[in-house]
């Protein structure tokens, strides 16, 4: 290669740049503009991934307050009330007489749960006899359900092994003897990734991808919406040649690339370390697995763009896919149990995959290696979605010509 074709080489490299810088530079230029964009991309990612933590900070529910009915009145149903008032999760607030008035504080939202304790309690545990304990739950929320059962569960469990050893030592056995016969075998409780097994450490990993993924789809939608409407180019024919589309794909999503590694690096590193949320995995593999997950979601969000037509599309879309993104990942219910049909409609998106990943390195501590088909999958998804959308804007473009030209013959 001779010295004129190496400089006209690099003056058309020079060119290319300088176009994808210039659309970058605009594509910045027209969201700082918009009040609304700023709002999406700034706004949005800066202040819910505050505000979800903050909501559920408490995690757990502890003191849940229930309602006990002791028909027994004995000294054995005393001291089962006494040892579910004194678990972490239960707080007797009302000793009541019956289940209608139990009934009444609970639709009074008073009570969440009822422990009913018999008149023959007492009498069949000194008979030898197998008595009976009725827990009412309130399944209004999982939460309250949850609590409600290991609390009462405690309580009579203990309960259960203190009468062991006590017809244990009447019956001649004591000391360590004893304590073996009333408990064989003992367990050791190992909770994985989610230690106090708190709601906001199962769920907020999810929301903080759902969020980049959404504000990065609504705004690209938004702001092609808006062109749209105010009748402008979203191919600017003076920048980008006939047939070239990679210098104003290249600039947008650059543009885009630029601005979410620093809400993500805020979002997903920072924000779980600050609110205490599970962070064992490698900083350094979460930034890399983001990378193909950020351009697939750009590539995805600017393909889905050309079919927007006005800025208010895009805010219809935007709702509708939000909830169904997150049952989708697989974190609420396992993939395993869903239908093939709804496995492969989340495959589309790129926050099935991103979710998976991130929930792996950042909860569970696993290494890039680990996460390959997630992360292969979204290298996948980004080259799809970016030859897609290719020809999505060549397609747009010979229609507009054609349209223009029909428009010209029809003038003349």
């Amino acid at each position: 290669m001779n010295n004129s074709n190496k400089s006209n080489l690099f003056v058309r490299l020079f060119r290319e740049i300088r176009r994808v810088i210039y659309i970058t530079l605009d594509e910045y230029r027209i969201i700082l503009k918009d009040s609304g964009l700023v709002i999406i991309f700034f706004g949005a990612t800066l202040i819910y991934p505050l505000l979800y933590p903050s909501i559920y900070r408490n995690e757990t529910v502890r003191e849940l307050p229930v309602a006990v009915i002791d028909e027994s009145n004995s000294v054995r149903s005393r001291d089962m009330a006494r040892r579910l008032d004194a678990t972490p999760d239960l707080h007797v607030a009302y000793h009541v007489n019956n289940l209608e008035e139990a009934k009444e504080l609970y639709f009074k939202h008073k009570i969440h749960g009822v422990i009913l304790i018999p008149k023959d309690y007492s009498q069949k545990i000194h008979r030898n006899e197998q008595a009976t304990v009725s827990v009412y739950c309130d399944m209004s929320s999982f939460m309250y359900y949850r609590t409600m059962m290991l609390g009462a569960n405690l309580a009579i469990v203990e309960t259960g092994n203190d009468i062991k050893m006590e017809r244990l030592n009447a019956a001649g056995i004591t000391g360590r003897t004893a304590e073996i016969s009333a408990a064989p075998f003992r367990y050791e409780k190992n909770i994985l990734y989610n230690e106090p097994m708190g709601f906001g450490s199962f769920l907020l990993p999810v929301v903080l991808v759902v969020i980049i993924h959404q504000t990065l789809f609504f705004g690209i939608t938004m702001l092609t919406g808006t062109l749209r409407e105010e009748k402008l180019a979203i191919v600017d024919p003076k920048l980008r040649q006939k047939g070239r589309f990679f210098p104003i794909i290249f600039g947008k999503a650059l543009c885009y690339f630029s601005m979410y590694v620093v809400i993500s690096s805020y979002a997903l590193l920072a924000i779980p370390r600050i609110f205490q949320l599970p962070h064992i995995g490698d900083p350094l593999d979460i930034v890399r697995f983001f990378t193909p997950f950020l351009l697939a979601v750009i590539f995805f969000s600017m393909l889905i763009s050309v079919f927007i037509r006005n800025r208010e599309t895009s805010m219809i879309v935007f709702p509708f896919f939000s909830l169904v993104l997150l049952f989708l990942s697989g974190f609420s219910w396992p993939q395993s149990n869903m239908p093939w049909l709804w496995k492969a409609f989340g495959m589309i998106f790129p926050s099935t995959f991103g979710i998976q990943g991130y929930l792996k390195i950042n909860s569970m501590g696993a290494g890039l290696h680990q996460v390959q088909f997630e992360y292969i999958a979204l290298w996948i998804q980004a080259a799809v979605y970016f030859v897609a959308t290719i020809f999505a804007y060549r397609l747009q473009t010979r229609t507009k010509e054609r349209k223009s030209m029909i428009a010209d013959c029809q003038s003349a």
